[in-house]
């Protein structure tokens, strides 16, 4: 058995939890392998709302296995709350639910350091959540951190104070004020709720399972444009969001990798600063927004909108050597006479349709234009349905991209899925 990877292809928010959950009947194990509760996973079904931030998204089948692999970093206090939220619908997830013991910790003093660091940047602010992504995976770098398999050992309150002094040592520079006292006591108290659950090694048990036979699907957060060496750096997470991170976050060989699918808004959005091309300053821009509801699942914060670019989309394909792609939010387009897509940039003048290395560099996007389509698709289930300009709209992404696009999504629930291929 091989393990299958699905992966966001833009800058985030692409629904990569919606379609995990729909995935999910055809897999034994849903593992998340990057990331931390900066991700907002959303799913919708039986007029619910859920968003996981840390739990993978196969966590709604009572029958499959889930597993938070050691590329996570974990905050305690946000996961309890989010197993709390699950439990509210009676659901008890440690049955099925794994925790590798070489993720890392996020310590009350690493948020503490990330919103220090961000606001003494001022206008230069890379638009972090302030979760402590950064400064845990600082941590993990330089083997310094705290791992969930550290709980477990009699010398954890040591070693714990012992980062958090340190931590607190370069706060002082930033003459940042906090107050530590109550963060701690909830924090210790998540700690003991951690205990609860199963900690594994999970490099070992991933790959027992593929030699049982179990089918595994690795499930990427954020975007593969922010990926920490080939996203629009430094507007970029903390770890590798590309297939080759499915590879180190949960402990499988290259040639373990299978199929890998890859997700894309049929438009672009991002959260934060950083390089954006196709991005929209108009009534358009706000039309996607208001009509996609694009607001930040994790920091509720309106996202940059913009027209569907497939530079960098042919980028991330190639980066993780995707077998096929899911489209989601189609139905945010519907009633837009004309739809546009880059198809490459003029930057200093001449064309390209390579990303450039300099994120600064002022890029102007080529774009072709397609015909929209005015019907309401969100309704739509069978792919013979679809009005014939969304036909042409895919058509044009696959023959440009050079990979079949599989799924179509309509609509935000979780039935509200179009199997083209």
């Amino acid at each position: 058995m091989k393990v299958d990877v699905l992966l966001g292809m833009q800058w985030g928010d692409e629904g990569k939890g919606k379609l995990v959950d729909a995935l999910t009947r055809e897999y034994d194990v849903i593992a998340r392998f990057q990331g931390g509760p900066n991700a907002g996973h959303t799913l919708e079904f039986n007029n619910q709302k859920h968003v996981l931030h840390t739990i993978p998204s196969g966590i709604f089948h009572s029958d499959k296995l889930n597993l938070i692999g050691n590329g996570l970093v974990i905050d305690p206090v946000i996961f309890k709350a989010e197993v709390e939220r699950l439990s509210g619908f009676g659901m008890d997830i440690r049955k099925n639910l794994f925790i590798s013991k070489k993720s890392h910790l996020i310590l009350p003093t690493h948020r503490l350091l990330d919103a220090a660091s961000e606001a003494s940047k001022g206008s230069l602010k890379i638009g972090s959540t302030l979760k402590g992504i950064g400064p845990a995976y600082t941590d993990k770098v330089s083997r310094e951190g705290l791992r969930i398999g550290d709980i477990l050992d009699s010398s954890f309150l040591s070693k714990y104070q012992a980062l958090r002094d340190q931590h607190l040592r370069k706060i002082s520079q930033f003459n940042f004020p906090f107050d530590l006292k109550e963060a701690e006591e909830v924090w210790f108290a998540a700690i003991e709720f951690l205990r609860t659950f199963q900690f594994v090694n999970g490099e070992y048990l991933v790959n027992e399972w593929l030699e049982s036979g179990r089918r595994i699907l690795a499930e990427g957060a954020q975007g593969s444009m922010l990926d920490v060496d080939f996203g629009s750096y430094p507007f970029v997470t903390s770890s590798n969001t590309v297939c080759a991170g499915a590879c180190t976050g949960l402990g499988v060989a290259p040639g373990r990798i299978g199929n890998v699918i890859g997700i894309f808004k049929a438009y672009c959005t991002r959260v934060g600063s950083g390089p954006f091309p196709t991005e929209l300053f108009d009534e358009t821009g706000e039309l996607l927004r208001k009509s996609g509801a694009e607001f930040g699942s994790t920091t509720g914060r309106p996202r940059r909108c913009g027209w569907l670019d497939l530079v960098a989309l042919r980028y991330t394909v190639m980066l993780s050597g995707v077998t096929s792609l899911i489209m989601t939010k189609a139905d945010v387009l519907s009633g837009f006479e004309t739809l546009r897509v880059a198809t490459a940039y003029k930057i200093g003048g001449k064309i390209t349709t390579e990303i450039p290395f300099d994120t600064e560099a002022p890029v102007e996007p080529i774009y072709t234009e397609l015909p929209g389509w005015k019907e309401d698709i969100s309704k739509l289930r069978d792919k013979e349905n679809l009005p014939a300009n969304l036909s042409g709209y895919i058509l044009f992404i696959e023959k440009y991209l050079g990979v079949p696009i599989s799924i179509v999504s309509v609509s935000p629930d979780r039935e509200a899925t179009i199997h083209l291929k």
